[in-house]
């Protein structure tokens, strides 16, 4: 099982710095999120930072850009990193897509399907000189005289697709290289959830369960007082468990009723941002990794056997810098503890 790592910085070169660290400390993977920042740009400084570490983006926004610009930016920083990105793409939701970025939505899962299409299409064809010419209820793609006149690195680069709901992990079984959880998966809703509709989808495409690489993500604070690693990460469990979109998840925890305070008290006021008082240590136990090294390498091990890779992050809602800071470089020493470092 690969450890991998989403680095954090108040400005780009410290996020920089913090991705140099974790490939010494032994990350096998840097990826860089969209939300605060552009994904691709942060890719780009990850990979100018790093030497061995892969870079991808987990996730850079499948419909806000045109599926020709991502495939040019995927060659781009699969040139600057040497052959090392990976392209992870999500769907976000209505409401960033459309009012954030006016952006097409559609059908989800087909316009993903297209958009994945078309740049594989592009990188096969359009880089050759060949003529694309796809229909599709989305995303149609039409160039004809066009020749990108550089060299690929390589012939193809990885695609993996973030999904939660059973129709997009599904997809990501039949048509994606790898398959990023949401920033909260524990073990057992990997197994009893995910793992289910990744095969249904591996087996409608006639694909081998090795022909995915299944990348879970572990909000993870590591302090040698248990107590205070509870507390660095409640704001961050109480931030997404004010989001309805993830009932079923707190439900399949048996936390429904602790997600309900937590989306009560913010209907009452209370910040995302600052709902740490409302998140009880049960939640932060059954959804995130918590607690000294020792513990947390503990949990780690559940996700054996499941997960091909794991990728790493420090809480950040409702701490302050220096607090994401300290959190931060606990994880990473974290990742040198599992792994022995980079060889």
């Amino acid at each position: 099982m690969r450890i991998t790592f989403a680095p954090w910085g108040e400005t780009l070169a410290e996020m920089a710095d913090a991705a140099a660290r974790a490939e010494r400390a032994g990350a096998a993977v840097v990826w860089a999120p969209e939300l605060h920042r552009s994904a691709t740009v942060s890719a780009a400084a990850l990979a100018q930072a790093t030497s061995t570490a892969q870079v991808g983006t987990a996730i850079a926004l499948a419909f806000t850009r045109s599926p020709m610009v991502t495939a040019l930016e995927a060659l781009d920083l699969d040139e600057i990193s040497g052959g090392r990105f990976l392209l992870g793409l999500g769907t976000g939701v209505q409401r960033l897509n459309e009012d954030w970025h006016h952006a097409r939505w559609g059908k989800p899962v087909t316009h993903l399907t297209e958009t994945v299409r078309n740049v594989r299409a592009f990188w096969a064809d359009a880089c050759a000189g060949r003529e694309i010419d796809l229909d599709g209820e989305h995303e149609p793609m039409r160039i004809r005289g066009y020749e990108r006149p550089y060299p690929m690195v390589r012939d193809s680069i990885p695609v993996y697709l973030a999904a939660m709901g059973p129709a997009m992990t599904r997809l990501a079984g039949r048509i994606a290289d790898g398959w990023i959880s949401h920033e909260l998966c524990s073990p057992a809703y990997l197994k009893s959830r995910i793992l289910p509709e990744v095969e249904t989808g591996l087996e409608a495409a006639g694909r081998d369960r090795d022909e995915i690489e299944l990348v879970v993500s572990a909000c993870c604070s590591v302090d040698a007082d248990p107590a205070a690693a509870v507390d660095r990460v409640r704001g961050h469990v109480g931030f997404y468990a004010s989001v309805r979109t993830y009932a079923d998840f707190f439900d399949f925890h048996g936390l429904g009723e602790a997600q309900q305070r937590v989306v009560e008290a913010f209907r009452a006021g209370a910040g995302a941002e600052h709902l740490a008082e409302v998140v009880t240590p049960g939640m932060v136990d059954a959804i995130t990794l918590n607690g000294d090294r020792d513990r947390v390498a503990e949990q780690l091990s559940a996700y054996e056997g499941i997960a091909d890779a794991v990728k790493l992050s420090a809480p950040t809602h409702g701490l302050t810098p220096a607090q994401v800071r300290a959190g931060q470089d606990e994880v990473i020493a974290l990742i040198h503890t599992l792994t022995g470092g980079r060889q």
